[in-house]
């Protein structure tokens, strides 16, 4: 890795590290920005420092599929904001997440996860994992004592969200991470929602944490990614399957991830203060059933969060009165949301689980997830909130 900007013994803000963490200083026209490295092979005129930086002797590049400059740039960033001894990136956040299991699991494994992750870890853990002969547990996911109870009859990996997506549940990383360790389980935590602004998953005891980075870390929706970051050991072991596999960030995309992720205490510290708001406005409107957000006092999980956050996310979700029927009459009166599958953007996005978390699974499989399809994603962006919420009002006054 080239020398960093930033990198000093100081214990730094995180608003500091977003801006500063991992840029290099650049070897020709002193420009302050990463530069895009699209060159795919990286020559040597000596031989033998070729093989010294091959065998990871020495620092460098050899072929982009294994490692690039800018990617690596964007991969020490999120390894500082997260505290990690190490990082890899991967070409999507699916990739991350798939990575990181595939990469360190194999035949026999069991692994005790969350009836609430995303559908498409769902869809890994359901239809995948069977094919090659290992084994997924999903426990309600607020079941705490239910978890540590599958833990104790044998788990190589505990795979924990938090907050959930769609349904905002809040998991107690520290103490579920606690009883992994006793049973010689490794601890993975998606921390996409929460981002390392608002919570630090290796701090309470995780030993990997994953994100997919085309959400708030990009923050701007045009740009793919995901990322692998905590313990240099398990770190290796999925860079290795990655570099093999193929599934490698592409150096433009890292550098919008780059650009993105400099400004990320910012648009997240709005973020989460429009969305508390928000979701305080909806919990006392009529036409809502309820509202899904960790930051109210109600939320069974307010107290867990309070614990282990710093702010409580720039999402939210809520039940419709009228089911999903109210929701495709609803959604298309917002004038400040995007209806897309997406989130973590500076523009609201707004969307059913149908549609966005779990459009991978049938109207059966969601019931049986606990998804209910009244359900409203709502990834609150950067907007004035007065606006957001005149928004909401407007179109609910429709139904």
């Amino acid at each position: 890795m080239e020398e960093q900007y930033g990198k000093d013994d100081r214990e730094q803000g995180r608003g500091t590290l977003a801006v500063w963490g991992g840029e290099m200083p650049l070897k020709g026209g002193n420009a302050t920005q990463v530069p895009v490295v699209h060159s795919v092979a990286f020559g040597y005129g000596d031989v033998e420092e070729w093989l010294d930086v091959a065998l990871g002797k020495k620092a460098g590049h050899i072929y982009g599929r294994n490692t690039n400059p800018t990617v690596a740039a964007f991969e020490e960033k999120i390894r500082l904001l997260e505290g990690a001894e190490a990082a890899t990136s991967f070409s999507t956040g699916m990739g991350a997440i798939s990575g990181l299991l595939f990469g360190l699991l194999s035949s026999g494994a069991r692994v005790v996860s969350l009836k609430d992750t995303y559908g498409g870890t769902s869809k890994v853990f359901l239809e995948f994992f069977p094919r090659v002969g290992m084994e997924a547990v999903l426990c309600d996911t607020t079941d705490f004592g239910a978890i540590e109870a599958e833990i104790a009859r044998g788990c190589d990996l505990l795979y924990l969200e938090t907050p959930t997506n769609p349904t905002m549940k809040v998991v107690d990383i520290a103490r579920l991470a606690g009883a992994a360790k006793k049973a010689g389980a490794v601890v993975a935590v998606d921390n996409t929602f929460a981002t390392p602004i608002n919570q630090n998953p290796l701090a309470l005891g995780a030993d990997l944490v994953v994100h997919s980075a085309t959400k708030y870390l990009g923050g701007h929706a045009d740009a793919l990614g995901g990322v692998v970051c905590g313990r240099a050991d398990l770190v290796h072991r999925i860079y290795h399957y990655r570099e093999i596999t193929g599934a490698t960030l592409h150096p433009m995309s890292a550098y919008l991830l780059l650009r993105g992720m400099k400004t990320l205490e910012l648009r997240v510290s709005r973020q989460n203060e429009s969305a508390l708001a928000l979701a305080k406005f909806l919990q006392g409107h009529p036409k809502v059933e309820k509202v899904f957000y960790p930051g109210l006092p109600e939320h069974p999980g307010h107290d867990v969060a309070c614990r282990q956050m710093r702010g409580f996310s720039g999402m939210l979700s809520f039940l419709v009165r009228g089911g999903f029927d109210a929701v495709k009459r609803l959604l298309p009166n917002l004038r400040y949301a995007h209806l897309a599958a997406n989130l973590g953007a500076v523009e609201t996005i707004a969307g059913p689980p149908a549609t966005t978390s779990h459009v991978e699974c049938t109207v059966e499989e969601r019931a049986a997830l606990g998804i209910p399809e009244g359900l409203i994603r709502y990834s609150v962006g950067i907007e004035n909130v007065s606006d957001l919420r005149n928004d909401l009002e407007e179109a609910l006054a429709k139904l």
